[in-house]
């Protein structure tokens, strides 16, 4: 069935926070993904929490992005069929370097069985935060076996 929209949600948690402030380098991220340019707004809402709007032909990105927390939300709205959005979602997790990347994934405007309506949702955690939460558990056993 037809849908209308498509809309992919990205938690990032953990990032690289020196990129967050730089608001030339996340419009070209975004520009470098699709082929017009967007309008864009950006605004420092309070010292911890930056808001990242842009709108362009076919849809919208925005982006909350708090600095004390080293956490991106990131809502990419896509009326097309392409793949602009998830090749966003890569750029975007490439940019911001997360630990952690949870991707929900949703299609607007379908119109089939309600049941049928349900997100997609995804988690990975990056290899060198996987190595660490293992090495603790290992310590952890450890030191409980030696009791």
């Amino acid at each position: 069935m037809k849908i209308l929209a498509r809309q992919l949600t990205l938690d990032l948690y953990n990032c690289n926070d020196k990129k967050f402030f730089d608001f030339t380098a996340i419009k070209s991220v975004i520009d470098s993904v699709f082929d017009v340019e967007s309008k864009i707004m950006s605004t420092s809402l309070d010292n911890e929490h930056s808001a990242f709007v842009a709108a362009f032909k076919e849809g919208h990105i925005a982006l909350h992005i708090y600095s004390a927390l080293k956490y991106v939300a990131v809502d990419i709205f896509t009326c097309n069929e392409s793949g602009e959005s998830e090749e966003l979602a890569k750029v975007l997790s490439k940019y911001f370097q997360p630990e952690k990347t949870k991707s929900t994934y949703l299609k607007r405007g379908d119109f089939g069985l309600e049941k049928e309506i349900k997100p997609k949702i995804k988690v990975r955690v990056a290899p060198l935060r996987k190595v660490r939460n293992v090495g603790a558990k290992v310590v952890k056993k450890l030191v409980q076996g030696g009791n």
